[in-house]
């Protein structure tokens, strides 16, 4: 049994612009559900996939089995592709410029190596219904927000 973290994160009404994350954590036991969502301010949709994985991976126990599933490319090649090249080249990519968010890769790779992480992909805005969820809670924090100002 393991945990499943559904992350998806956003900016709205531009990109940059505000931005936030959800996630919906399914615990190993497969019925247990939880809600997690929350603003990050100006940002880019990077930004917001990055911090949605890192918020959901942060809440399951180290050493625990995790399957991390998000619509972002970048977040799961950067994990299971990009990173060792990145690490070789001290921080550079394939261009030899500093690789962006760096702060929040390397929060998310400490994350990643303290579980058994797997990742899958799955395309956004098409039905899947934990992704789907995970985007309505973003959305929801970005909502929250702009009624609180």
């Amino acid at each position: 049994m393991k945990w499943v973290a559904y992350t998806d994160g956003g900016c709205a009404p531009s990109n940059p612009g505000p931005a936030g994350w959800g996630v919906v954590l399914i615990a190993p036991d497969g019925v247990t559900e939880s809600d997690h969502y929350g603003f990050i301010g100006p940002g880019t949709n990077q930004i917001a996939e990055l911090t949605a994985a890192i918020e959901g991976l942060s809440r399951v126990p180290e050493g625990a089995a995790v399957e991390l599933v998000s619509d972002s490319q970048y977040v799961l090649k950067g994990i299971s592709e990009w990173r060792a090249g990145w690490e070789r080249k001290g921080w550079r990519n394939s261009k030899g410029e500093p690789v962006a968010n760096l702060a929040l890769w390397k929060r998310l790779f400490a994350l990643v190596d303290a579980r058994r992480v797997s990742t899958r992909w799955v395309r956004g805005h098409n039905g899947e219904s934990y992704n789907e969820r995970a985007d309505a809670l973003a959305n929801q924090a970005l909502r929250l927000k702009a009624s609180s100002s």
